[in-house]
């Protein structure tokens, strides 16, 4: 999700973007710690001791790979929803079958109900319109009808509902390699700005997302993820197959996750033909507009059944619009198969009269998910990639498995709604393929998205580097002392400006910043390994360290420590430079908690650049000041720290020492 209303108070935009490269020198071994340290030293970085088991038993590795017993669950779903739009209600039916990879008997099943967010009474950390979540009719187990402990006859399963969890108590154990098969009907009046305003309704649209009982996570780690859904921190959902039917009223074009599988059944045949044509082009057409021309079948009794499958996704979201905007492509992706062919996917763009603006963003989409399939090294998997524009739903964007909700942006601009597009469009990689726990570790989801959103931004307009912005939004909040450790449980930060810089800009620019610590080759290898490794599977926080280290092959427990454990903050400075025969004595001073290492970059008379590195050995020995000598072979008028930004110092007036101005501290 990309959050605009956090920061707007301070001025602060989550944005994020890249720079030219830079390697940095090979460290020498780490010297012994001072026998009274002149600073605070990381500490080592534990895995919990959850984490530690699941190495034990062989499903994690301690290399940041999946381990030789890794395992997950599975499930298919076969939902059907009927969308009244007079009453704006849902009525839903579903079965699920669900499938125990696990090695461990199952006594209980965990499912969620996100959109009990909504209901009376029940716990959240933001206001919400009081709809009365989801009315559950009918619950069976294998068939067998399940009753609230209240009214369970003897021998019945028993369900029961607390806030947005619902926990089943099944007759039978699920043993492992077993299956057992879920059946449920429900009903749900439609929240206008529903989930924290990442689904509802608006004039002659309706975006329906967790409007189903979907299966809880059950991992190799923790077991059964149990945390309610409070409105602000995401999601963590398995992988599944889903068919999915949509009941809707003529004239209202649906779209969904999924393919499309009976398009001659409920499209008219101009639009259907067109729709055709834009799936074969390069260059955006127009499948559909807003006027009263019938751009749909009339259906039974003037209704449509819509049909959509998708295999191995971790949620399913559809929308319905009439009088509006439909305009479609195609857009390369790569080789997705390994058969030496280009693939493409499609590409989708529905908006109302109202959002002008959007008349652009068709072509956005195209240029996000190429780059982006190129960027992460991984081609987008999916047929289709499709943005519907919400405004009076949402202010910024959120994100759903080939589907993603925006803003109309009308006041915010052409470029604004490009960062946008690219940020929701990154996260069909992170949580969509790879699938992290963004309700505790929101930091992996979001602040991966921004940095690779960015990496797009500077692509579609050259010569940006929003990379800049992005540290700065850190700085500003670290500087007011209001920022909250990364590796906080994301619903339990101090604030929303905390959540926000926790979960965007700072892990963000921390990637950054690791571009600049390992260099350019050796960290995209690391990046892209995560992502390859990782597809499709849930990695911890200690998986992504691991993989670092692993692919980087340096110890990076004092970054992780400083940076994502600690509010740490750098601040490193130029302290002293004494001219000496042939060359220049430097004397670094680091200020700050947060060590760096430190690279300096020193102007000649006659305009040679000569740089050189102070290797953060030197502060993990505890030491705060340091003294280097630099040979040159002209006299030196201006030395600079860190000249390319890759570290975010509080600072940066005390990182310049120019021969003019040589009185400064």
């Amino acid at each position: 999700m990309r959050i605009r209303r956090l920061l707007l108070s301070i001025g602060l935009v989550f944005i994020v973007g890249c720079s030219t490269s830079r390697s940095t020198a090979i460290q020498t071994p780490r010297q012994p710690v001072l026998a009274r340290p002149e600073r605070p030293l990381p500490g080592p970085v534990t895995p919990s001791p959850a984490f530690l088991r699941a190495i034990e038993r062989g499903s994690r590795s301690a290399s940041g790979q999946p381990g030789p017993n890794y395992w997950q669950q599975y499930a298919r779903y076969d939902l059907t929803a009927r969308i009244d739009v007079a009453e704006r209600r849902l009525e839903g039916a579903g079965r699920i079958v669900y499938f125990n990879r696990s090695p461990e008997t199952l006594r209980q099943l965990f499912l969620e109900l996100p959109l009990n967010v909504h209901a009376e009474g029940v716990v959240r950390n933001e206001p919400a319109e009081i709809t009365g979540g989801v009315q559950l009719s009918y619950v069976a187990v294998d068939g067998q009808e399940a009753f609230t402990p209240e009214q369970a006859p003897e021998g019945a399963p028993r369900y029961a509902v607390n806030g947005t969890r619902l926990v089943i108590f099944p007759q039978r154990a699920l043993a492992p390699g077993d299956s057992v098969q879920l059946a449920f009907r429900w009903s749900l009046a439609i929240p206008k700005r529903g989930a924290g305003g990442r689904m509802g309704y608006d004039e002659n649209l309706f975006f329906l997302a967790y409007w189903y009982p979907h299966v809880a996570v059950y991992d190799d780690v923790i077991g059964w993820f149990t945390d309610p859904f409070l409105s602000r921190a995401e999601f963590y959902h398995g992988f599944a197959d889903y068919q999915l039917t949509l009941d809707a009223p003529a004239g209202w074009l649906a779209m969904a996750t999924g393919l499309l599988e009976n398009a001659e059944e409920v499209l008219a045949p101009n639009v259907l033909a067109r729709m055709r044509q834009a799936y074969a082009s390069d260059t955006p057409v127009r499948i559909a507009e807003p006027t009263t021309d019938p751009v749909t079948q009339s259906g039974a009794e003037g209704r449509l059944q819509w049909r959509f499958r998708a295999t191995n996704v971790r949620d399913v979201a559809f929308s319905l619009v009439r009088q509006a905007y439909w305009e479609g492509a195609r857009t390369p992706v790569g080789d997705r198969d390994g058969d030496g062919q280009t693939d493409y996917t499609w590409i989708n763009t529905f908006w109302r009269p109202t959002a002008p603006r959007w008349a652009n963003v068709t072509r956005y989409q195209q240029h996000a998910i190429t780059f982006l399939s190129r960027l992460t090294g991984f081609p987008y998997p999916w047929p289709h990639m499709t943005a519907v524009e919400g405004g009076g739903i949402i202010g910024g964007g959120m994100e759903f498995p080939m589907m993603t909700l925006i803003g109309d942006y009308n006041a915010a601009g052409d470029s604004a709604l490009y960062y946008v597009v690219a940020h929701e469009l990154a996260h069909m990689w992170i949580p969509m393929i790879v699938s992290p726990n963004e309700r505790r570790y929101s930091w992996m989801d979001e602040g991966s998205t921004t940095f690779a959103e960015n990496h797009a931004r500077e692509d579609f307009f050259p010569g940006t580097q929003p990379r800049l912005d992005e540290q700065d939004n850190y700085l500003m909040l670290a500087r007011m002392g209001a920022e909250g450790e990364i590796m906080r449980w994301s619903d339990y930060h101090y604030s929303n400006f905390a959540f926000g810089v926790a979960s965007y800009s700072k892990p963000a620019a921390l990637l950054e910043a690791l571009r600049g610590l390992l260099g350019e080759t050796v960290f995209w290898q690391a990046y892209r390994t995560f992502i390859r490794e990782w597809a499709f599977k849930h990695p911890y926080p200690y998986d992504l360290f691991h993989t670092f280290e692993r692919v980087s092959g340096r110890d990076l427990s004092w970054f992780w420590y400083s940076w994502y454990y600690q509010t740490w903050t750098l601040d490193q400075a130029i302290a002293a430079v004494e001219p000496i025969e042939n060359g220049v004595r430097i004397t670094v001073e680091d200020r700050g908690l947060a060590p760096m290492p430190v690279y300096l970059s020193l102007t000649l008379t006659d305009g040679t650049q000569v740089r050189d590195t102070i290797a953060v050995d030197i502060w993990l020995e505890g030491r705060r000041r340091t003294t280097i000598t630099v040979p040159t072979a002209a006299p030196v008028v201006r030395v600079e720290i860190d000249p390319e930004r890759w570290f975010p110092d509080l600072d940066r007036e005390n990182n310049v020492w120019s021969a003019a101005s040589s009185t400064r501290p």
